[in-house]
This record gives C-alpha cells, sequence and structure tokens, in this order.
C-alpha cells in the first residue's frame, strides 16, 4: 500500500500539534497518533518514548544487521499560527491554491515528513524485502528547542550509534527546481540582560540628572558589543572560526538569488555585513551577536515622564563551526559585566546553548580521510537522485539557521547527517500562510525513492 501524499498531509495538518501552548494538548496527541499510524502501516515497530512534555516516536523496522541503516529524524509539533486573522484560510484546514498546500506545518516540518514516508511506502510496495534498516527518531519539541532530546539520547543514543547516517529535510533552499544539501548549522547562544538602578521607577524631573538611568546605562553597554563596522567588539569572539573552504565560495556561486534580489525580498535600504563578507556570505559563514528584544519604562500610548528602575535585552549569538557554546557566552557575560557603568547593577541570565554543526561531502580538499563510506555514498546518491528529479545537481552550502539536535546526534550517536532542503522562502515558515509546494513535493518524493534504492543497491 501506497501513501496519497496530499491526502495524507491534509490529515497531518488539521492535527493542531502546538507544542508550546497547552491548550493544544490535544492536537499534539493527534499528531504522534497519525503519525505512529503512518509508521505502522510502513512495517514499523513504533514507541513512544515519554518525556517531562512531548514524547517521542522511536520506530524501527530492521533485519540483517550486515544491511545499511539510517536514521531518519522529523519532528511532529509546529509552531503557533497566531495572529489568526492574517491568514487568507484556516490555519489547520488544508487548503490548495494555486499549486501549493497552506497550513500551519505545511513545509515546517509535516510536509518533508510526508515526503519521505511516500517515498519509503512506494519503495517498500515494489521491495517488500528492502536491505535497509530504517529507524525514524519524530519528536514533538523541535520549536521549542528540544529540551527533552538531551534525556533521550543518554538512554538511546547506543541504539542510534549503530546506524550509518542521519536523513533530514528540515532546512531550505532557493527556490523549488534548485534544492540545496546543508552542509552545516550554525549553534545558538543565548542571554538575557538585566540592568537595574533605583527600588522603584522615578520621576524625571524630580530625580533626572541624579542617577543614572538603566534605559540609558543598557543602551551603551548594547551599542558597545559590536564595531562600527558591525563585527561583534568581544575579546576572543573570533578566535576559533573555522575559514571558509574555498570550494564553499565556489558553491555559492551557484545561487541563484543576488545580493540585490536578497535585499529586494528583505525590503531593507543596505545590508551591514561584518568581517568583509558579502550579504549572502555573511548568513553562511559568520557567526553573529544579535538583539531581538530590549525593553523598560512606560510602553504605553503618550507619554510619562519616568526613570525605569530597570531596563532589559534580550541576545542570542549563532557561531559557527569549532566555537565552543560555552566559551563564547562566558566571553560576552564578562564584556556585558566590565562595561555596565557605576551606578547601576547589570544580571546576566544564561540561556541555553547549541554547538554548531559542519559535514563536509565526499572528495573535497577538506574531506576527512576517515570519512565512513556509508555516509559518502549516501552523499553521492542524493547528489545524482536530486539531478534526475529536479533537473539540477544540488548546491553544497552552510544555512544560517540552528538545529542543536543535529550536533547532539554527531555528538551523542556519532552519526553525520545528510541535510535535503525541502522549504523555500515562499513558503513563510513561522508565518501566517504557510504553504509548501506541491510541485517540489512530488519531486522530492522521486528523489527519495531513488536515495532509498541506491542505499539498498536494489
Amino acid at each position: 500500500m501506497t501513501l496519497n501524499p496530499l491526502e495524507t498531509l491534509k490529515e497531518y495538518i488539521r492535527c493542531q500539534s502546538v507544542s508550546t501552548d497547552p491548550a493544544y494538548a490535544e492536537g499534539m496527541d493527534e499528531a504522534r497518533n497519525y503519525a505512529t499510524g503512518l509508521l505502522k502501516q510502513l512495517g514499523f515497530k513504533v514507541e513512544s518514548v515519554e518525556t517531562e512534555l512531548h514524547p517521542i516516536l522511536l520506530a524501527e523496522r530492521h533485519g540483517d544487521p550486515s544491511w545499511p541503516h539510517i536514521v531518519i529524524y522529523g519532528h511532529y509539533d509546529v509552531q503557533p499560527a497566531d495572529p489568526f486573522e492574517l491568514w487568507t484560510s484556516d490555519a489547520f484546514e488544508p487548503m490548495l491554491r494555486d499549486g501549493r498546500i497552506y497550513g500551519r506545518g505545511t513545509a515546517d516540518n509535516k510536509g518533508p515528513t510526508i515526503v519521505h514516508m511516500t517515498a519509503l511506502s512506494r519503495v517498500l510496495a515494489e521491495y517488500p524485502d528492502l536491505p535497509v534498516n530504517l529507524t525514524y527518531v519524530i519528536e514533538g519539541e523541535e520549536e521549542i528547542g528540544s529540551p527533552s532530546m538531551p534525556k533521550f539520547f543518554d538512554t538511546h543514543a547506543e541504539r542510534l550509534s549503530k546506524a550509518d547516517f542521519l536523513l533530514v529535510s528540515d532546512t531550505g533552499s532557493p527556490n523549488t527546481e534548485q534544492i540545496v544539501i546543508t552542509t552545516a548549522l550554525r549553534g545558538l547562544v543565548d542571554l538575557e540582560v538585566s540592568v537595574k538602578g533605583a527600588k522603584v521607577d522615578l520621576h524625571s524631573g524630580i530625580h533626572g540628572g541624579a542617577v543614572y538611568n538603566p534605559l540609558q546605562a543598557l543602551s551603551e553597554i548594547c551599542a558597545s558589543l559590536h564595531n562600527p563596522d558591525g563585527s561583534v567588539n568581544v575579546p576572543g569572539f573570533y578566535d576559533d572560526v573555522l575559514p571558509v573552504f574555498d570550494w564553499e565560495r565556489e558553491e555559492l556561486k551557484r545561487y541563484p538569488e543576488t545580493v540585490e534580489s536578497y535585499r529586494e525580498l528583505l525590503g531593507v535600504p543596505k545590508f551591514a555585513p561584518a568581517n568583509g563578507l558579502n550579504p549572502l556570505e555573511a548568513v553562511r559563514f559568520g557567526p553573529t551577536l544579535e538583539f531581538n528584544g530590549i525593553g523598560g519604562g512606560y510602553q504605553g500610548k503618550g507619554s510619562k515622564t519616568v526613570i525605569p528602575k530597570e531596563a532589559f535585552a534580550k541576545i542570542t549569538c549563532r557561531m559557527v563551526a569549532d566555537q565552543d557554546p560555552v566559551k563564547v557566552q562566558e566571553q560576552v557575560i564578562t564584556a556585558i559585566k566590565e562595561r555596565c557603568p557605576e551606578g547601576v547593577t547589570v544580571d546576566v541570565r544564561q540561556g541555553p546553548v547549541a554547538p554548531a554543526y559542519l559535514v563536509v561531502p565526499p572528495e573535497r580538499p577538506n574531506t576527512p580521510a576517515d570519512q565512513p563510506a556509508p555516509l559518502a555514498r549516501a552523499f553521492k546518491s542524493a547528489d545524482a537522485a536530486i539531478e534526475q528529479s529536479f533537473g539540477k545537481a544540488p548546491i553544497y552550502l552552510r544555512e544560517g539557521g540552528s538545529i542543536p539536535v543535529i550536533a547532539d546526534f554527531k555528538k551523542r550517536a556519532g552519526l553525520d547527517a545528510v541535510m535535503v532542503g525541502l522549504f523555500t522562502p515562499l513558503d513563510n515558515l513561522h508565518a501566517p500562510d504557510e504553504s509548501f509546494d506541491i510541485g517540489l513535493m512530488e519531486n522530492a518524493i522521486s528523489a527519495f525513492e531513488q536515495i532509498f534504492k541506491d542505499i539498498a543497491d536494489v
């Protein structure tokens, strides 16, 4: 029995699986049960691994231990759909329009999950005894940082380590014709800075000029964290950054987007990349320090003349290969504390950190000499299958985003990842009117059919 990809995806989208909001607990259960049912149809033995939040699906379809072994990763949770009024159609009622299927989770990550499952169902219909060992890990907390995955690895890493490589489609490509195989993901450092002054908000007329305004102090601290050229002004921040490989710059030249089209897409008047990188390089190859939120004092309409007692800033850093996120977090905290003016106090909340991830495809100058043969074969299979199905060879590029669990698969289970990007900028990930291109979906199913066959050597 083969899956009907569109009808299967429609039912999956109707499961309102928003992991961050307890009001959607029923939808989380529905999505997990639906995915479990699909896996069982494909002949998998499915285990629901309990966590403190949302269970993780661990499914296995194993035979001879000498067969190739693939772990396929995905997630059944989605981002909140708010604001609902900005959706053209109901966020959780799938709708087909202009060659796309609309709904929350279509591209991130339910559509790609159904691509893999549909391809597998077609291959298994042709080869019921397909000589490949398959393991699925589908979690329900990716959209909230995968907090349960560390404990999952504590108990299951040894089982996963018997596999040859990890297969993932939770990354992007520039358009529906040009697929990217992602070779790196940036790591993440999270901080929140709190600057405190007086014990209460103060009248700015009576006390202004006598006390240091926490908003002013915070602004000075934040401004000090970058140089005029946009680079990060934190001692040691760039010490361990892995240089860009020459072949990566050549791959980027094949990328169909230009700096100008990228600027127009974002609607910004001018770019501000640091360290001599152009904008398309900066979002892939360079580490960053960004302010994600800043506040303090009166936020209502009109004016309220106060000196606030406290101000805050939320900061994240994106790390590249070879940077230690714990070390970087400590460097940034030290810089903040050293630059805090007298007259106020500063406190820094240390949020979660995640390392960057990098894998070098085969036959590059920097490919590790000991790269496992099954991983090299998987890359070559993906390369050939994508070119056959999409009409163009894939581009191998780093991606600026973070999927912390991918680095954990490498660190905890020794698995490198083949990451085939199946969403595009037009898909509106995490935004209203999220969608998934139906033509890309069919081409991707065809490509993964060939990948599974190649790995199985059938």
